[in-house]
């Protein structure tokens, strides 16, 4: 790529298009095998995520493009070694197309086995380049939108269903005093619900049985086990049984056996007309491999998301309190009195604070906090105050957290701040700050097409987090809850939910232990 050249100073200096500096990036991978090693135990262990980037951006005068190892390395990935970008303006190289290719980089320097998957490549893995991408991402943006208007109903079902049973835990003689997990009851509800709001047909919990959500979340777990950590102690165990090889697919053959059976029954409409809908001409997609590209869709992309996404809505709002807690009432319930009406998607589109509180959510907390990409050719990659030269074939890398949070962006971008969107001077300056709001590997504003990589189901995440503030406040005034941060997701634990005074059951009674 062309560079312009100083005209005073330094005249060897090397600038990029747009007049920074060009610098060699800084960091190193350090000693084969050792270094590697080091860092995976800093990363998931010594420092965490977070501070295992902000110690090296510190280390390396606050440049945040840098050389890193990242985890799992060793036996499971060829090779750990990436170029990270660590602010809002350099972490769009990876939300460009035309500059990073995908193929195989989901789960970063690792690709799980295919037996997992049926023996075949799901969406995700793909390159939006591949003729395969398109072919199967016209079926799924076909079917996000024709199932679009099931999300609302399907949501307060499995909203109903998890809250009746929180507060029958809540009230149960004998309860344990330190309150009721939210995790445990939304693991098992969110997986009927992605299935009704998807397919339709009996759910999950009735068609398999109730350990039909440990059998998704085992499936996940063997996918996904290289990038776990505290899940098991003491953690040199942990390290040496999830970091260092890869589970044995056989082990849950089973489970996924019963999970395709299931999937295979109630997505054969989608199969049917999927078959009858082929372009003449175009890439078809076989029945079986787009059957196990549904099942992916569902548990890993829709499910696996919101197993991750609603317990951070739940705990900012657990961390905001009773008089944020007051204003969505208010809010919510000026659009939708209760009880016994319905919410919709068209009545959340006219809360502005509720809309707001969930984009925020998206910033802080993306329910996948990774991107990476490898380079299609030499690159430039700029960051606010340098830019960098980035070598065809170079594997990059995003933590998104640190990219969402930035504060030359988001003004106090560390700080979780509730009606951000909300209080914007204009439009103009609500869509500046949305198009840095890119959960959905692509920004706030973009759209899913056959040739990107942006989610399919962006909307759809969004409507969910926004039905979950609104659910919980035309039924609660307030509630109480405890928040332990974890690796995963934030676990949630309910102590106390307190009755909207007019709400059908309980007339402003307070549910403790």
């Amino acid at each position: 790529m062309a560079s312009k050249r100083a005209n005073a100073g330094d005249e060897h200096q090397k600038l990029s298009p747009s007049g920074l500096p060009v610098r060699e990036i800084p960091g190193s991978y350090g000693v084969p095998f050792f270094s590697p090693l080091r860092d995976r135990l800093d990363y998931f262990y010594f420092q965490g995520a977070e501070e295992y980037f902000r110690s090296r951006i510190a280390k390396h005068g606050g440049a945040t493009v840098l050389r890193v190892n990242m985890p799992p390395g060793l036996l499971l990935s060829g090779d750990p070694r990436v170029v990270a970008v660590l602010d809002a303006r350099s972490f769009r190289v990876l939300l460009d197309d035309s500059r990073v290719d995908k193929d195989g980089t989901l789960d970063g320097t690792y690709m799980p086995s295919l037996a997992l998957f049926g023996g075949h490549r799901p969406l995700a893995f793909l390159d939006g380049a591949d003729p395969r991408h398109a072919a199967l991402k016209r079926v799924v943006i076909r079917l996000a939108a024709a199932r679009m208007h099931h999300v609302a109903p399907a949501f307060a079902a499995a909203f109903t269903a998890t809250f009746d049973a929180v507060e029958a835990e809540l009230a149960a003689a004998g309860a344990a005093a330190s309150g009721v997990e939210f995790n445990k009851h939304n693991m098992r509800h969110m997986l009927d619900f992605t299935c009704a709001a998807l397919f339709g047909g009996r759910p999950p919990s009735k068609a398999i049985g109730d350990g039909a959500a440990a059998k998704a979340y085992k499936w996940l777990a063997f996918q996904l086990h290289p990038l776990a950590s505290k899940a098991i102690r003491p953690w040199l165990l942990e390290d040496l049984l999830l970091h260092t090889f890869h589970l044995p697919p056989f082990l849950v053959r089973r489970d996924y056996a019963d999970l395709t059976a299931y999937f295979a029954d109630v997505a054969a409409g989608v199969l049917d007309d999927a078959e009858k809908k082929a372009d003449p001409g175009g890439a078809a997609v076989p029945r079986d491999e787009l059957l196990h590209n549904l099942i992916f869709l569902a548990i890993f992309n829709a499910y696996g998301g919101y197993k991750i996404f609603l317990p951070h809505v739940v705990k900012w709002l657990a961390r905001c309190g009773p008089e944020l807690h007051a204003r969505l009432a208010t809010e919510v319930r000026a659009v939708v009195p209760p009880p016994g009406t319905t919410i919709t998607l068209s009545d959340v589109e006219k809360m502005p604070l509720v809309k707001s509180f969930v984009w925020e959510t998206l910033r802080m907390n993306p329910p996948v906090e990774f991107q990476y990409g490898r380079a299609r050719r030499d690159t430039v990659v700029e960051s606010h105050d340098a830019a960098y030269e980035v070598k065809k074939g170079e594997m990059v890398f995003g933590y998104q957290p640190l990219a969402t949070r930035d504060e030359r962006v988001f003004q106090r971008g560390r700080e979780f701040v509730p009606d951000r969107f909300a209080v914007c001077s204009d439009d103009d300056e609500r869509r500046r700050m949305l198009e840095h709001v890119v959960w959905s590997n692509g920004p706030e504003t973009g759209a899913a097409a056959e040739g990107n990589k942006q989610c399919p189901g962006k909307d759809a995440v969004v409507a969910v987090g926004r039905l979950m503030v609104a659910e919980l406040f035309r039924r609660y005034d307030t509630f109480v809850a405890s928040v332990e941060e974890s690796p995963v997701e934030p676990v949630v634990t309910f102590t106390s939910l307190t009755r909207a005074a007019s709400s059908a059951v309980g007339h402003g009674s307070v549910v403790k232990p």
